[in-house]
């Protein structure tokens, strides 16, 4: 497993959000509504120089939105399935945007099943705290996954 070390800035997700309140495969469900209706956000999507997405962001929080990780042992919190956007852009209706606060993070290619208790583990034997939620991005022009873990809140 190859981690990295780096740095993201202060950044807004506009997205359809739901919780693990709604039941098993909520995510997939967010998922679905927020490329069905990908056309009402697209024009506030960042792009990169080449005009492709910045990013595309599952991000997390605990129920009191501080970005805290996800309650009991990782299984109850907040998802919002949705678009990297300019932090003075505004949602449509329907759509939720969240300011997610910079982090020192820890990105690994999510690479399977695993990957997330892999990432924790090495979390933990390296004494590296979990700052806050974990949130899974995929690149747009390449298709792969990362999740970033936060080790240190900025």
């Amino acid at each position: 497993m190859e981690i990295q070390t780096c740095v993201k800035e202060q950044f807004s997700v506009i997205g359809i959000e739901g919780s693990t309140a709604d039941g098993q495969g909520f995510v997939r469900r967010l998922w679905d509504e927020a490329n069905a209706r990908f056309g009402e956000v697209a024009a506030l999507a960042k792009r990169n120089e080449q005009g492709d997405l910045a990013g595309v962001w599952g991000v997390m929080s605990d129920f009191s939105r501080s970005f805290l990780p996800w309650q009991q042992d990782f299984s109850q919190g907040l998802y919002l399935a949705g678009i990297e956007a300019a932090d003075d852009s505004q949602p449509p209706a329907g759509w939720t945007k969240w300011i997610i606060p910079a982090y020192e993070y820890r990105r690994v290619k999510n690479d399977g099943p695993d990957t997330f208790a892999r990432g924790i583990a090495y979390l933990r034997e390296n004494q590296l705290p979990l700052a806050g939620a974990v949130h899974e991005f995929t690149c747009a022009r390449s298709g792969e996954t990362y999740l970033f873990f936060p080790v240190c809140r900025l």
